[in-house]
């Protein structure tokens, strides 16, 4: 199976509370739409700082981790941002990592929204088919 790529939409989560309030407008929400590396073997969203710093998202903590090539890294843990895919979409805090440029949509966000990886089609789908499923166990 090859890689499998996904185009998601991401939000600032405090911008849109703002907007909410009438504290900004709705479009001054800081959004990105990006390709995302849908990696099942990475714990949740995944960010560059060039994206970090185009949606605004302060970091709140940071937090060591192991990466595929098994070396050591801290990362940075950031405000809040909203996840689309399609019809779809879930909150999550996304850690920064330096050096790839990549993003990537880890098995947090893909469970959260109900998604899971078409090995023969190589894409990604609805694990219940187009419409979403939430079970709460």
């Amino acid at each position: 199976m090859g890689f499998v790529y996904a185009e998601i939409i991401l939000k600032n989560v405090a911008d849109e509370a703002n907007s909410r309030s009438g504290v900004i407008k709705a479009e001054e929400i800081r959004t990105a739409t990006v390709t995302a590396l849908v990696d099942t073997g990475a714990r949740t969203l995944v960010i560059n700082e060039e994206l970090r710093s185009q949606l605004g998202l302060g970091v709140i903590g940071t937090k060591q981790t192991t990466l595929a090539n098994n070396t050591k890294e801290t990362v940075k843990i950031v405000e809040p941002v909203e996840v689309h895919w399609k019809n779809r979409h879930m909150v999550c805090r996304p850690m920064v990592a330096s050096g790839s440029g990549k993003i990537l949509l880890g098995a947090i966000p893909l469970e959260d929204m109900d998604l899971i990886v078409d090995p023969g089609k190589e894409e990604l789908v609805g694990a219940h088919g187009d419409e979403e499923v939430v079970l709460l166990l």
